[in-house]
């Protein structure tokens, strides 16, 4: 997608069954990098820490160490994304996080794959596919990332409102559709254009949700909404 004058557009819009649109910024390549290099910096910290206690072990800690260097290159980018709400340190320093391709919070198994194919994206050195397929991709998409079915995107401040803020995280009671949690999103982010009453006549529709109706299911809403978005 292009602007007038040949700015380049990175907001994606979605629109749920609702109506309900979502827009979203890609986030590209340079941002990316600077996030990866601060992972990179953080996993070697873990090294040379975990180095040092496991050198004490002599030769028996070298099998150890090498458990430790798979589980870490591997699992660390996963344990983030899937449990930080799609954020490494490095992302969540540069203010970019993964998501699924239609904005939902990403999964285990996405990140998992996402992950696993890095191996195809630094090919043949330093990362040469995954960065071609980044600058080729009008969403600036690694292998990973099509493979699982994500994006990268910046993740702006959050601008529900201070109810919202104040309102305490609920997990969810069921799994819910990635359409249905878009919508419980949105429901938090544009609570400040509605009034006391539109927001209550919209949250008792979802009393099979919440199990509450009126000011209480308003409430318990924008807690589960405050869950998806990672405010745990």
């Amino acid at each position: 997608m292009s602007q007038p004058g040949g700015l380049l557009d990175t907001v994606r819009t979605f629109e749920t069954p609702e109506g309900v649109s979502l827009g979203i910024r890609v986030a590209g390549p340079l941002v990316r990098s600077l996030a990866w290099t601060i992972d990179l910096c953080v996993r070697f910290g873990l090294y040379v820490v975990l180095g040092t206690v496991i050198g004490l072990l002599g030769d028996a800690g070298m099998g150890l160490m090498l458990i430790a260097v798979f589980a870490i290159e591997w699992f660390y980018p996963v344990v983030f994304e899937v449990l930080r709400a799609g954020q490494t340190p490095g992302k969540r320093a540069m203010g970019i996080a993964v998501v699924h391709d239609n904005g939902t919070p990403v999964g285990l198994a996405a990140s998992v794959i996402r992950n696993l194919l890095r191996f195809a994206d630094f090919l043949p050195a330093a990362y040469a596919f995954g960065l071609l397929s980044m600058v080729i991709h009008e969403d600036f998409k690694r292998l990973g990332d099509l493979a699982a079915g994500t994006l990268v995107i910046y993740r702006d401040p959050p601008t529900a409102p201070s109810e919202a803020q104040a309102t305490d995280a609920l997990p969810l009671i069921e799994p819910l559709e990635v359409d249905e949690q878009r919508a419980l999103v949105d429901f938090a982010r544009r609570r400040p254009s509605w009034t006391d009453g539109r927001a209550e006549e919209l949250a008792d529709i979802l009393e099979p949700l919440t199990g509450d109706r009126g000011a209480t299911g308003t409430r318990r809403l924008l807690g589960h909404a405050a869950w998806l978005l990672g405010r745990r």
